[in-house]
């Protein structure tokens, strides 16, 4: 019996990460290295985690990805709309871009957390910095690549600005939004472990690092593994919402 795509992708994703365990296992059992707990000990030690209130460090991460995210995605699709479709605003903010873009952010942290803080702003500002010149570029340049007659045609029928952009410019961007949407996802969940070891206690990179320092290789990889299967979850709402809102994905099904 043929599997649907949804389907398809459950059985894959619940066979890699059977893949992953037996892997991590086999590795354990070899090594004989208690700087590499078997996935047994490391579950089993979950109940430990919840007394450290792990459960705060991960809504802490959880906040502050979100916050970048969303200001990022929303802020770069606005600019990559009005790029695509302003030629005067893309020759303006074009080489602006291309001279930032290739700037390493990691390396503004400290800038950063002078002027914002060393609390949440800092943090997510970031994360903003990062992902948005992904966003802008990918949506600029899906807009950019719209056959202008579509537009023609949408103006012979005497349509309203609106109805161009809802008819023809979302869905054209829409795509390119989701897709890199996924890709910036872990670059700021990366980023976000790296900010997180640097003016808080809270937060999964805190709580990774704090652990080990304390040679606490459990409750590490118990941090890990948490914050890995965040990463995923929220990557399958992406994919979720993707598949609900661009119909010709659910169609391909």
């Amino acid at each position: 019996m043929k599997m649907n795509k949804p389907t398809q992708k459950v059985v894959g994703l619940i066979l890699a990460l059977l893949a992953l365990h037996f892997f991590w296992q086999l590795a354990a059992i070899l090594l004989k290295n208690p700087m590499l707990p078997t996935p047994l000990t490391v579950y089993q030690n979950f109940p430990k985690l919840g007394t450290r209130e792990i459960n705060v460090h991960l809504l802490t991460s959880l906040r502050r990805v979100l916050w970048g995210m969303g200001i990022g995605v929303a802020v770069g699709f606005i600019l990559g709309i009005l790029m695509g479709r302003v030629v005067v605003l893309n020759k303006l903010l074009d080489p602006l871009l291309y001279l930032t873009y290739p700037i390493p952010k990691m390396a503004l942290l400290p800038i950063i957390m002078l002027l914002f803080g060393l609390g949440d702003a800092s943090k997510i500002t970031l994360i903003v910095l990062i992902v948005m010149p992904q966003v802008v570029l990918a949506v600029r340049d899906a807009v950019r690549n719209i056959p202008e007659h579509y537009y023609d045609i949408y103006r012979c029928l005497k349509a309203s600005r609106w109805q161009k952009f809802r008819h023809i410019t979302l869905p054209a961007s829409a795509f390119a939004l989701f897709s890199t949407s996924r890709i910036s996802l872990g670059t700021a969940i990366s980023v976000l472990f790296f900010t997180e070891n640097y003016g808080t206690n809270y937060g999964m990179g805190y709580f990774i690092m704090d652990a080990w320092m304390r040679l606490d290789y459990p409750s590490m990889y118990g941090a890990i593994l948490l914050l890995s299967y965040l990463g995923l979850t929220l990557f399958l709402l992406l994919d979720f919402a993707s598949w609900f809102f661009l119909k010709w994905e659910r169609a391909a099904d």
